[in-house]
């Protein structure tokens, strides 16, 4: 099993002078410590307009800068919004940043979640996952060809080169964002690596390792000519300390990156309020005060914990075949130090007995991509549920005020 981190760079009012500074220098100082310590990935992401839970529109400027900071990390776009980028300058941004980082871009891709990203782009919401597969469709021929027009419903170019061509032949790994849990098969069925919300069990992460690579060596009907990544990782929200306790007292900020989720997420089309008129940190706290039992459950999920306790969590993870794990625990008002403490005592304690395990791994894998295992078809219905009963619960209304 692999291991990364993620970041959608949380800022929480009240802001500060210097806070969204802080903020940039303390993650790269983050992930150059995870190159060191033997982190395979970096995964950031693309966010507009969401204040206090993303303050991250430009990835590829974070993550050239981390590029120039570390040497072996995997820089990667966790996604990049192909509906909002035209996909030339989605092209030409992947393989400048491939060939300023030695060829070390994983190219994940998504629609964007919420009206309020998209509406000031002119993107219709309900139209968002065609411009996504029309966007792959004229991307990738840019990465290769040296004379490439496009005309499409939703994207149009005339006869040009894209200059420059990313260092990684023919291009970088590609990924989809799978926000929603059913997405997964379809990035199976696309032939893309899949970058999916946490599993709730072994069971849900079981059926879902099988529903991917089911449908990847099956049913998969790709966008466009690409060179396939057969590939399941999940994000996890994570805190590691000493003890138990230790590891929830200092992960508070991943019950404020639920509530955040919860909140919007149940608008029509995930549409945030108007600038400056709902202090999130504000509500998240009056729901804390409100609601203790609900928040210590929440900070009892994810990998959350002692060493001990996360690589018995993990052993439980391993057994389904799952390729990597991203952690996130750059959420809220977690601390610069406490990240850094964390990151540093997972490396030593618990990264290394999974990290041997992955030529296990891989080869299970091209087993299974040369069907010599046949993988049962399970259900997927029971697993649709990204939350869980322990993770952050809010009340519509509460939502909606």
């Amino acid at each position: 099993m692999k291991f990364g981190i993620f970041y959608e760079l949380q800022l929480p009012r009240p802001w500060e002078a210097g806070g969204e500074h802080r903020l940039y220098q303390n993650a790269l100082d983050q992930v150059e410590l995870a190159d060191r310590l033997g982190y395979d990935y970096a995964w950031e992401v693309e966010h507009h307009f969401l204040e206090e839970y993303s303050h991250s529109p430009a990835p590829e400027v974070f993550l050239g800068a981390a590029s120039q900071r570390t040497k072996n990390i995997r820089l990667c776009h966790g996604i990049m919004q192909l509906t909002t980028t035209h996909p030339a300058r989605c092209a030409e941004r992947i393989a400048a940043l491939d060939l300023v980082s030695n060829g070390r871009v994983e190219f994940g891709t998504g629609e964007s979640a919420s009206i309020t990203e998209l509406e000031p782009f002119g993107v219709d919401y309900d139209e968002k996952r065609a411009i996504w597969e029309e966007a792959i469709q004229a991307i990738i021929p840019m990465f290769t060809k040296d004379a490439v027009e496009h005309h499409g419903k939703y994207f149009q170019m005339p006869l040009r080169n894209v200059v420059p061509k990313p260092l990684q032949k023919p291009h970088p790994p590609l990924w989809v964002a799978c926000s929603a849990l059913e997405t997964i098969e379809m990035a199976g069925r696309r032939g893309l690596g899949a970058l999916a919300f946490q599993f709730l069990s072994a069971d849900a992460a079981h059926a879902w390792v099988h529903a991917y690579y089911n449908a990847f060596t099956k049913r998969q009907q790709k966008l466009a000519d690409y060179v396939t990544n057969p590939n399941l990782a999940i994000t996890s929200y994570f805190m590691c300390a000493e003890t138990d306790e230790e590891a929830r007292r200092r992960a508070d900020g991943i019950p404020f990156f639920q509530f955040a989720l919860r909140f919007y997420g149940q608008q029509a089309n995930r549409r945030r309020p108007d600038p400056g008129t709902v202090n999130l940190w504000d509500e998240y706290e009056k729901w804390k005060r409100e609601n203790p039992e609900n928040h210590a459950r929440a900070l009892r999920g994810g990998l959350i914990g002692s060493p001990e306790t996360l690589r018995e969590k993990l052993r439980k993870f391993e057994t389904s075949h799952i390729d990597s794990v991203i952690l996130l625990n750059q959420a809220g008002r977690n601390t610069h130090e406490h990240i850094c403490e964390s990151l540093d005592l997972f490396a030593r304690e618990v990264m290394p007995e999974f990290h041997a395990n992955i030529p296990e791994q891989e080869e299970w894998k091209a087993k299974v991509l040369a069907r010599e295992i046949e993988l049962e078809e399970i259900d997927t219905q029971p697993f649709r549920d990204r939350y869980g009963p322990n993770s952050v619960q809010i009340t519509p209304a509460r939502a909606a005020e």
